[in-house]
């Protein structure tokens, strides 16, 4: 947007500080006036008639008084501009790093040394902000890079199939509608997946009061077939846990929870335990399971970061998943305001927690 070019800074610093010495000066001198000269006699008295009297003394002090005022003025404006260049010089050196950001470099920083003050204050936010919009940046373009590659795997097979059936044509066309039919489905599984994930990171959804409990029931009954198959047990445990947010968010955040809990356990006979109970601070939903094997403690901060799918490979072929499942939980949780832990479990298996804002409570009706 074009403006009128106005005064820079350091000109407006300028002119103030010569001019609070202008006035300041011109108010020393009214009061030499007020006070001094104006009980001098015009009339010459005393001894032979010779001690000053106002006539003289206001011709005597004007022009000094104007000499003093005009060397105020330009010590105010030569000190004002120095002045003002060392104080601002912090603010041009924050300018200049957000030009050269501008320009796409951000890795830029101003790490400006010195006392704590404003300005240190300033330049200590604008390199945390660019920390942070660089952490974002890269993390942007390796999900992107990871959604190509991970999108670009069943085209690829999609391409084959197609080109085989039309190579082919003996071929049992059932065979290759079913293999199609699956690739499909995952690519379909995986662009949902990026669009929730989406959503909940814009924070786009309505907020409402949610019963945690009522969302691990309905979670756990759709995922009981698939429990019942594996020959998992679910126990669902707790009691009422209120808190503020998307109910479709909220149940695609437990779903999955359950759901990675289920296909990442035991072969039969494991046990997936979901808990909801309300604490003063918070609502709080653990998922336990068993596993094969102890998680590793350097694995666990990866398992949140999207098409990071661990090291146990237990899922059959309709349950392949498209890496995102704890990605969208952590995402889920994040837009909620709320926090995530992962444990391992010393015989095997994770233990999540999450702990999410709970609404505030109404108060019970007093009784006449």
């Amino acid at each position: 947007m074009n403006r009128r070019r106005g005064l820079s800074v350091r000109w407006k610093f300028t002119i103030s500080y010569a001019g609070f010495l202008l006035i300041t000066g011109t108010l020393l001198l009214a009061v030499v006036w007020v006070f001094l000269l104006r009980h001098v006699p015009d009339s010459p008295q005393g001894l032979l008639g010779v001690a000053p009297n106002r006539y003289l003394l206001v011709r005597t002090f004007a022009p000094a008084a104007a000499t003093a005022l005009a060397l105020l003025l330009a010590f105010g404006l030569l000190g004002g501009w120095i002045l003002a260049g060392r104080m601002l010089a912090p603010l041009t050196r924050i300018a200049d790093a957000a030009r050269t950001v501008a320009n796409g470099s951000l890795s830029h920083r101003v790490r400006m040394r010195g006392p704590q003050d404003e300005f240190r204050e300033l330049a200590d936010m604008f390199d945390l902000m660019l920390e942070q919009l660089e952490s974002n940046a890269a993390e942007q373009q390796r999900f992107a890079a990871n959604a190509s590659h991970e999108l670009r795997t069943p085209l690829a097979i999609s391409k084959t199939l197609l080109d085989l059936a039309r190579t082919d044509p003996t071929r049992d066309h059932g065979e290759l509608i079913e293999r199609l039919h699956t690739v499909n489905t995952r690519a379909i599984d995986l662009t949902e997946a990026l669009l929730l994930l989406s959503r909940a990171d814009r924070k786009s959804f309505t907020r409402e009061p949610v019963d945690l409990s009522l969302i691990a029931e309905e979670a756990t009954e759709t995922l009981l077939p698939l429990a019942e198959k594996r020959r998992i047990t679910l126990d669902v445990t707790g009691g009422k846990a209120q808190t503020l947010g998307s109910a479709a968010l909220i149940l695609r955040m437990v779903t999955n929870l359950v759901q990675n809990a289920i296909v990442h356990n035991l072969p039969s006979g494991g046990t997936v335990t979901v808990h909801v109970e309300s604490r003063h601070d918070a609502s709080v939903l653990r998922v336990e399971n068993t596993g094969h094997r102890v998680v590793p403690a350097e694995l666990l901060p990866t398992l949140t970061e999207p098409f990071q799918r661990g090291t146990e490979r237990t899922r059959t072929d309709e349950h392949v998943g498209v890496g995102l499942g704890l990605a969208i939980v952590h995402s889920v949780v994040r837009a909620h305001d709320g926090g995530i832990e992962l444990a391992p479990r010393p015989t095997g298996g994770l233990l999540v927690t999450i702990r999410l804002p709970c609404t505030p409570q109404a108060s019970p009706p007093s009784s006449s």
